[in-house]
C-alpha cells in the first residue's frame, strides 16, 4: 500500500487574551511616623547692682539652662506593606490547563487536510470568558473569604461571646472580681470588633478563646468570688493579649524598622502569653493562689516624650487602701460606673464629703485594683504640704505621660502631636495641654484601648488657693470632656464652694457624697477597722469597741486616731484610763469631732506652757511653713542654720511623741508628713484651736536658713559635668551625679528660698544674704542647680517676687542695696 505523503504542519494561533490578575483583597497597613523635637540651651551672666541685675536676669532667664533638650531625629516614613498578588485564575478543559483565554496548541492538516480534524480542534478551544464570568469568580473568592472569617469567628470568638452573655447574669460578686470581669468583657469586645484578624495571631486567639470557655464553665464560674486573685491576673494577661491583637499591624511595622524577624518575634510573644494563661488556669483549677510572674510585653517605640513636666511622687499610694471587706457598697457603685459602656454615661464621678470620711482611701483602693489588672490609666494626688511644687501645673502632662506608658496607641498619637508642635512639651497653657495632650490622643487611640480609661485625681481641694484649681475645674466641666465617651475620671475632694459651684450643674459629672452613706454601713466598716487595730489589747473588748464606733460617728480618721490614742506604752496611764479619757472627749460632727481628738492627743503629750511647749510650737511652725516635706536629718540641718542659737536642737525630742498624727518619725530618711491633712489645718486655724495654734505669718527662720545654704553650698559646675554643650538628657549618669552633689536641703533651698523671703518681715540679715547670692556668680550657680533638678521653670516668677519684696521693703533696703 502506497504510503500517503505527509503534508506540511502549522500551529493555530492563540485565541483570547490573558486578563489582569484578580484584585488584591488584603487590607493595607497604615503608615507610621516618629519625630522628636529639640531645645537649645545656653547661659549668660547678669549685670551689676541687685535691683538692675534682677531685671537683667529675668530677661536672660528663658534662654538659660543646660536643657530639657534632646537631639532631633529625622522622621522615618514607612510605606504601606502590599499584600502578595493572587495567581491568575485557571480554567481546566479536560486534561488541558492554562490561563483564561488560552488553548492547548493543536496540530492540523495543511490545505487539503481533513475537515473533521479542524472541527475537532475548534471544539476543544476554551472560549473567551465574558466580564460577567470574571466577576463571578472574584465574588466567589470574596464569599470564600467571608466564609473563612465566619469559620474563624465560630472557632475562636464564640467562647468570648458566650462569656459576655454569662457575665450579665452575675450579681453580688466582690468588687475586685467585678473589675476583673469588666476588663475581661471589654477585652473580648475589643477582639471581636477587629475587622481583620491576622493569621499570625490565630494561635493566641485560640488560647484566649479556650480561657473564656474555661471561665464560662459552671463549676469555674461558681468559684469566681473566692478565686478573685488568679482571676485578676488572668484579666491582666487577657487585656494585654487584646492590645497585642488590636495593635499587631503597628507592632510588626516597628519590628520591621528594627530589622527583627517578625515571625520569630510574634511566636515568642504568643508563646509567652500562652504559657502564662496555662499556668493561671491550672492555678484556678487547683483553687490555689501562687505567685506567678506576670510579664506584659509592651512594644514602646522610641517616641521621645522627654521634656514633658512630670510630678514625681504624685501617684498611687497602696498604703492608703481601704481595709479588706470594708466600703464594699461604695466600691461596687464606682466600679459599675467605670464599666458602664453606654454613650450617655457620665465621664466624671465626684466623690466628696467631710475631712476624715475616707475619700482618699477609696480613691487609692480603686486605683490599686485597676492597676493590678492593667486597667489604670493614671493616678494623680494633691497633698497640702506639697503645694510649693505647684502640682496643678504638671497634672495634665503627668497624666498624658502615664497614659502613653500604658497604651501604645495613645503613645503614638501623643508623639504625633508633639512632633507637629514641640512647644506642647513645655507650654503652661492648660487648655492646650488638655486638648492636644489628652483629648485628641485619646480620641485617636480609642479603638486600641481595652475598656474605659480610668484616671484618678485625689484631693483636689488640697491644691492650694481657689486660683490654683480654677482652670482645672473649667476643663473638667467643658463640653469637650463631656463628649469623650471612653474616659472615666474619679475625682475626690471636700465640697469647697468653688469646687461645688463648678461641678454641681455639669450633666456629665456624677456626684457621690460620703456624708450620705447609711449609718449602719459606716458603723459596720468602722467596727471592722477598730476590731483589727485593737485586737492586741486585752483591755479592749467588744463593749469598748462598740463605744468607740458610736463615738466616731462614721468618721474613719477619728477612729484611726482613737486607736493610736490607746497606747499600752504610754507613760503613767493604763489603757483603761486612756479609754475613759477618749470616751470623755465631747461628741460632735465632722470637724468638731476631729478637733476634739487632736486636742486630746496633744494634751496627753504637750504641756501648755514652758520650754517644752515653746519647742513644740517652734518645730511645728517649721513643719507647717515647709513648702515640701523633708526628713528629720534635713530638718535638723536647716534648724542648725537658724539665726537664733536657742533653736539649734534635734527635732526628734518633739517629733518622737507625735506618732499618732505624723509619719516619717521612725527613721532619718523619710519625709515628715501629717497622717491626715486635717491635722495641719487644725494647728493653723486659731478659731479651731486656741491653745495649740501655730502662727505661720513670718517665715524669717526658713528664709535665713535657705539663704545660708545657698551661700555655703553653691559652686561652679556642681555636678562636675565634662561639657557644657551637652543637654541634661545626654548625660548618662546625671541622676547619680545629682544625688551625690546636690543635697536635699540644697535642692529645697534653691526651689523655695524666694517664697520664704517673700513671706518674711524685712530684716537686714536677710537682705544682706540676698545681696551675697545676687551680686556675684552664685546667681548663675543657682540657675544651674534649678536646671539640673528640673525646676528652672519657676525661676522667673521667683525673681519677680523678689523684686516686689524689695520694693515693699523700701526705704530699708536702700541702706545696703545700691
Amino acid at each position: 500500500m502506497e504510503a500517503r505523503k505527509q503534508s506540511k504542519k502549522r500551529r493555530l494561533p492563540y485565541f483570547g487574551k490573558s486578563p489582569s490578575p484578580a484584585p488584591n483583597l488584603a487590607p493595607l497597613q497604615g503608615e507610621y511616623k516618629t519625630l522628636s523635637g529639640s531645645v537649645v540651651s545656653n547661659a549668660e551672666k547678669s549685670g551689676h547692682g541687685v535691683k538692675k541685675k534682677l531685671g537683667g536676669v529675668i530677661s536672660r532667664l528663658v534662654p538659660f539652662h543646660r536643657g530639657q533638650s534632646t537631639s532631633s531625629v529625622a522622621p522615618i516614613a514607612i510605606g504601606s506593606a502590599q499584600a502578595d498578588s493572587k495567581p491568575p485564575l485557571v480554567i481546566q478543559n479536560g486534561s488541558a490547563q492554562g490561563p483564561i483565554g488560552q488553548a492547548e496548541p493543536i496540530t492540523v492538516q495543511d490545505a487539503g487536510g481533513d475537515v473533521d480534524a479542524a472541527q475537532q480542534a475548534f471544539k476543544i478551544i476554551a472560549p473567551v470568558p465574558s466580564s460577567g464570568e470574571i466577576a463571578v469568580n472574584i465574588i466567589g473568592q470574596a464569599d470564600m473569604a467571608v466564609t473563612n472569617l465566619q469559620n474563624l469567628s465560630d472557632t475562636y470568638l464564640r467562647p468570648l461571646q458566650v462569656f459576655n452573655n454569662v457575665v450579665t447574669t452575675l450579681a453580688n460578686v466582690h468588687p475586685y472580681a467585678q473589675i476583673a470581669l469588666g476588663i475581661l468583657t471589654a477585652a473580648s469586645n475589643l477582639i471581636i470588633a477587629q475587622a481583620n484578624l491576622d493569621h499570625a495571631v490565630l494561635q493566641l486567639l485560640e488560647k484566649v478563646g479556650s480561657v473564656y470557655g474555661f471561665l464560662s464553665e459552671d463549676e469555674i464560674f461558681k468559684n469566681i468570688d473566692s478565686m478573685r486573685d488568679p482571676l485578676a491576673k488572668i484579666a491582666r494577661v487577657i487585656s494585654a493579649c487584646a492590645h497585642f491583637v488590636a495593635d499587631y499591624s503597628e507592632t510588626t511595622n516597628f519590628w520591621k524598622r528594627l530589622g527583627k524577624n517578625i515571625v520569630c518575634e510574634t511566636q515568642t510573644t504568643v508563646s509567652n502569653y500562652t504559657k502564662m494563661l496555662d499556668e493561671l488556669m491550672q492555678q484556678y483549677r487547683d483553687c490555689q493562689t501562687r505567685d506567678i510572674q506576670i510579664t506584659i510585653y509592651r512594644v514602646l517605640e522610641d517616641l521621645n516624650l522627654e521634656g514633658m513636666a512630670y510630678a514625681g511622687g504624685a501617684g498611687l499610694n497602696t498604703m492608703k487602701k481601704c481595709l479588706e471587706n470594708t466600703r464594699t457598697e461604695i466600691l461596687k457603685d464606682i466600679i459599675t460606673w467605670v464599666n458602664d459602656a453606654s454613650p450617655d454615661a457620665p465621664c466624671i464621678l465626684w466623690l466628696h464629703g467631710q475631712a476624715g470620711r475616707g475619700k482618699s482611701a477609696i480613691a487609692h483602693t480603686i486605683a490599686s485594683w485597676f492597676k493590678d489588672m492593667g486597667g489604670l490609666g493614671s493616678c494623680f494626688c494633691f497633698v497640702r504640704d506639697r503645694q510649693g511644687e505647684r502640682r496643678e501645673e504638671k497634672m495634665l502632662t503627668t497624666i498624658a505621660r502615664d497614659l502613653a506608658g500604658h497604651y501604645p496607641a495613645f503613645r503614638r498619637a501623643l508623639a504625633h502631636a508633639l512632633a507637629e508642635d514641640h512647644t506642647l512639651k513645655t507650654t503652661p497653657d492648660l487648655l492646650q495641654q488638655w486638648q492636644k495632650l489628652i483629648l485628641e490622643p485619646l480620641f485617636k487611640a480609642k479603638d486600641g484601648i481595652v475598656g474605659n480609661v480610668v484616671v484618678v485625681i485625689d484631693a483636689l481641694d488640697e491644691s492650694g488657693q481657689d486660683s490654683s484649681r480654677k482652670h482645672i475645674l473649667s476643663l473638667l466641666v467643658s463640653k469637650e470632656a463631656a463628649g469623650l465617651g471612653n474616659l472615666r475620671v474619679l475625682l475626690t475632694s471636700r465640697a469647697l464652694p468653688d469646687i461645688e459651684g463648678a461641678l454641681r450643674d455639669a450633666k456629665h459629672v456624677k456626684a457621690m457624697c460620703l456624708d450620705d452613706v447609711p449609718a449602719e454601713s459606716a458603723q459596720r466598716d468602722v467596727t471592722l477597722f477598730v476590731s483589727k487595730e485593737l485586737s492586741n489589747l486585752s483591755e479592749i473588748g467588744p463593749t469598748e469597741i462598740q463605744q468607740i464606733v458610736e463615738k466616731s460617728n462614721g468618721l474613719f480618721e477619728w477612729a484611726r486616731l482613737a486607736c493610736q490614742f490607746l497606747n499600752p506604752n504610754a507613760f503613767g496611764q493604763t489603757v483603761k484610763e486612756q479609754f475613759k479619757d477618749l470616751i470623755a472627749i465631747p461628741s460632735g460632727e465632722g470637724k468638731e469631732l476631729l478637733d476634739g481628738m487632736y486636742t486630746a492627743i496633744l494634751e496627753s503629750v504637750v504641756p501648755k506652757s514652758g520650754k517644752r511647749f515653746r519647742r513644740f510650737c517652734s518645730v511645728m511652725r517649721q513643719l507647717l511653713m515647709m513648702s515640701e516635706p523633708l526628713p528629720m536629718l534635713e530638718l535638723n540641718h536647716m534648724r542648725s542654720l537658724f539665726s537664733d542659737e536657742d533653736e539649734h536642737y534635734d527635732v526628734a525630742i518633739v517629733l518622737r511623741l507625735m506618732t499618732p498624727v505624723l509619719r516619717g518619725i521612725s527613721d532619718q530618711t523619710s519625709p515628715v508628713q501629717p497622717l491626715h491633712a486635717s491635722f495641719y489645718d487644725f494647728l493653723a486655724d486659731r478659731s479651731r484651736n486656741e491653745a495649740y495654734f501655730i502662727d505661720i505669718s513670718n517665715h524669717h527662720d526658713l528664709a535665713y536658713a535657705s539663704l545660708q545654704v545657698l551661700g555655703r553650698e553653691l559652686r561652679f559646675n556642681i555636678c562636675g559635668l565634662e561639657s557644657s554643650y551637652l543637654s541634661n538628657s545626654q548625660v548618662a549618669d546625671l541622676s547619680e551625679r545629682i544625688k551625690k552633689n546636690i543635697s536635699p536641703h540644697l535642692s529645697y533651698a534653691c526651689k523655695f528660698w524666694v517664697k520664704h523671703v517673700e513671706v518674711s518681715q524685712f530684716d537686714l540679715s536677710i537682705a544682706a544674704s540676698v545681696q551675697v547670692v545676687m551680686e556675684n556668680e552664685r546667681v548663675l550657680f543657682w540657675l544651674e542647680v534649678l536646671s539640673l533638678i528640673g525646676a528652672l521653670g519657676g525661676a522667673e516668677s521667683s525673681l519677680r517676687s523678689l523684686i516686689r519684696w524689695l520694693k515693699v521693703s523700701m526705704p530699708f533696703s536702700n541702706r545696703i542695696l545700691v
